[in-house]
């Protein structure tokens, strides 16, 4: 990639598991900043539902992510599993095969669904796939970030990640252009290429100020506003090229990466 830059548009989501796929919720935000202008946040475009539901938003940066325009889109939400659950249940290190695998047991995307219904043993295969509190991904260890597994606290992505994963792979299937989810798709992104990474808006909300934002919003609002700044800055292409040891490397391919993490 040059020092040119990578990207014109850059969609932030502040993500939330709570309730079904096709709930009306506050929590789920969309801010999209286009070429030179600040991000605004992108409200549901069809239906009567005031809030985004986690379908809608599949659905829309499907369509978004189909256009022919270099995007970036940062999702707050763990995007995999760590290593030890990939030894626990004997996984391929390939995370297009763990998406599969993890909605074949956690079928969080299907109508009518909440994520607890899974947990509590009452639909799906989640007791065949459960994770420890105590296992954290590598990039979770470096910034301070919570388990994708640590359900029921504040600040928690485990019920958003587990609701979520599910969207991801309905995404990759339905596209019909090349897009590139980072890391596993490879480290370095090819120019003019749309990119899917996943993001941690506590990295950066707070060099933003708030103005009359909600937390959800402002959430949102920061992941696309720094993505934007900094590619305008030209700083953004080492943020794809974090510095990891070979082995380091090797292991966040499988457990993803949370971007601008060094």
């Amino acid at each position: 990639m040059s020092n040119e830059r990578l990207f014109n548009c850059y969609i932030g989501v502040d993500y939330s598991g709570a309730q079904t796929p096709t709930s009306s919720l506050k929590a789920l935000r969309i801010y999209m900043a286009e070429g030179n202008n600040l991000p605004v946040e992108v409200s549901p475009l069809t239906g009567t539902k005031k809030y985004w539901t986690r379908q809608g938003i599949a659905e829309w940066l499907l369509l978004q992510l189909t256009k022919d325009n270099a995007t970036l889109v940062g999702i707050d939400h763990g995007f995999s599993m760590p290593l030890r659950y990939f030894e626990r249940y004997h996984l391929l290190p390939d995370w297009s095969l763990f998406l599969e695998d993890f909605k074949a047991h956690w079928p969080t995307d299907e109508e009518h669904m909440y994520v607890d219904f899974i947990r509590d043993d009452l639909h799906g295969q989640g007791a065949e796939r459960y994770g420890d509190s105590r296992w954290r991904r590598l990039c979770e260890q470096r910034c301070g970030a919570k388990s994708v597994f640590h359900f029921d606290i504040p600040g928690s992505v485990a019920k958003s990640t587990h609701a979520g994963i599910p969207w991801l792979l309905f995404i990759r299937q339905q596209l019909t252009k090349p897009v590139h989810f980072w890391p596993f798709d490879g480290w370095t992104v090819k120019g003019g290429q749309s990119v899917v990474v996943e993001a941690y808006p506590s990295l950066w909300k707070k060099q933003f100020a708030i103005d009359n934002r909600t937390n959800d919003q402002h959430d949102a609002y920061s992941i696309a506003a720094w993505m934007q700044q900094t590619d305008r800055a030209n700083l953004l292409a080492p943020y794809f090229q974090p510095s990891l040891l070979p082995h380091e490397q090797a292991m966040a391919q499988v457990e993803g990466w949370i971007f601008g993490v060094n």
